[in-house]
């Protein structure tokens, strides 16, 4: 046995489709205006589903006052052999990596916020204490997302006001029935519901 072969990878590296480039869609939304980056993360994740990358999901990091895409991501679990590859998480880090900085609070854009498609699962949410944005912006609902198959975990019903209570703003149902048209045609096409 080889013990160079043998040792585990120290290394972990998610990647994005190749379709999400900076050409791939506007990058700029009108500032102040949440209807407008929902807009953008409700066409990252239908782009997932019509190029077949992923999940039905698509998140941004924002600077909501300034109209600006700090990050962009969508979910990428089964391309990249990853439960952890959701929208949300990817965007987190995408933008963590921006800034060479684990506290988005403490960067030059800062206030920042996480625009998801659909309502954070328990992992997301978990994970959104600790990053540093100061504001959620959901579209679909957790309903919705479970109607269509996904598992998204065990989840306070006081999660909003859990949120609010570590100064973090959350809106819920921004531009809902067009996020949930999203996890609607992601059913019909047939692709992986997946859960463990």
């Amino acid at each position: 046995m080889n013990a160079k072969t043998d040792q585990p990878k120290s290394v972990v590296t998610l990647n994005l489709p190749d379709w999400l480039t900076t050409d791939a869609l506007p990058w700029a939304f009108e500032p102040n205006c949440a209807d407008s980056a929902m807009s953008l993360a409700i066409e990252l994740s239908r782009q997932n589903v019509v190029h077949q990358t992923g999940g039905p999901f698509g998140a941004l990091v924002v600077s909501l006052a300034a109209g600006k895409v700090i990050a962009a991501a969508v979910n990428c679990v089964e391309a990249q052999s990853c439960s952890s590859a959701h929208a949300e998480i990817m965007a987190l880090s995408l933008a963590q990596q921006r800034y060479a900085q684990w506290n988005l609070a403490a960067t030059p854009d800062a206030p920042l916020t996480l625009v998801t498609s659909a309502e954070p699962c328990a992992m997301c949410l978990g994970a959104i204490p600790w990053s540093g944005v100061r504001q959620v912006i959901c579209g679909a609902t957790k309903t919705e997302v479970e109607a269509v198959g996904f598992d998204e975990g065990a989840r306070s019903s006081e999660w909003v006001a859990d949120l609010a209570g570590r100064g973090i703003r959350v809106e819920l149902e921004c531009l809902r029935d067009q996020a949930a048209a999203v996890l609607k045609a992601y059913a019909r096409s047939g692709q992986t519901v997946y859960n463990p």
